[in-house]
């Protein structure tokens, strides 16, 4: 597809975007996170948020598609020994509440966040797509220890569309260490969900939109790049 700008409603301030230089990043749509029975839900998580974000992401993605744009899924968890999860030495071990949850409730040992397990898969309605990219993440970043950086720049990417859960500490995670990298950040405040307190989200869309990117919604996202996949 031909390279054409086009401008994205967004906050503080509208950007340029060429489809052919961005991607959508798909932050860990997984059933930890964004269905009943998951790690969130088993931790206390409230989650009820999730399936407005599943829907609203559906159509942000097929969108995308049809506009060029590059998608790239990342699914966080570990191996089935926990391994990559860096044991006690770790600043992850400790924090992790997903590795905290298995310990204090030792009967779900192995079924969080394992590779293999249900818990770790995409949630049912987002399948990846051929030509769609999947990658690993062992940490809330998706540039850390992954391969994401050097596929973007392979392709010539440089704005980066993010969707998914958890607004604050996934989503974020991620968000900023692209900024660090040079990548201009956009996160689709409709189509993030953090489990918790309201202010939680509203704390990173403040982050993002003042500091670290720019914030926009899936209506402004379809509207501008519908043009292109018309």
């Amino acid at each position: 597809m031909p390279s054409q700008t086009i401008v994205l409603p967004a906050r503080p301030e509208p950007i340029e975007i060429d489809p052919v230089k961005t991607a959508v990043i798909v932050i860990d749509m997984q059933n930890a996170y964004a269905s009943p029975g998951g790690y969130l839900d088993l931790a206390g998580f409230d989650i009820s948020g999730a399936a407005r974000v599943i829907e609203n992401t559906k159509g942000v993605l097929e969108v995308a598609r049809r506009a060029g744009v590059t998608v790239i899924y990342f699914q966080n968890g570990w191996d089935a020994d926990y391994v990559e999860a860096g044991g006690p030495g770790s600043p992850n071990f400790h924090k992790s509440n997903a590795l905290k949850t298995m310990r204090a409730r030792p009967e779900l040992q192995g079924k969080l966040l394992a590779r293999g397990g249900w818990d770790y898969e995409l949630v049912e309605g987002l399948a990846p797509q051929p030509g769609d990219i999947c990658l690993h993440k062992p940490r809330y970043s998706g540039f850390f220890n992954s391969q994401l950086d050097s596929l973007l720049r392979a392709r010539g990417i440089r704005n980066l569309v993010f969707v998914g859960i958890a607004t604050n500490v996934c989503v974020e995670s991620t968000l900023r260490d692209g900024f660090f990298l040079e990548y201009f950040g956009i996160m689709l405040e409709d189509a993030t969900h953090q489990a918790g307190p309201e202010f939680l989200q509203q704390a990173t869309v403040y982050n993002v939109e003042t500091f670290f990117g720019w914030v926009s919604t899936v209506a402004d996202f379809c509207g501008a790049f519908g043009q292109i996949a018309e």
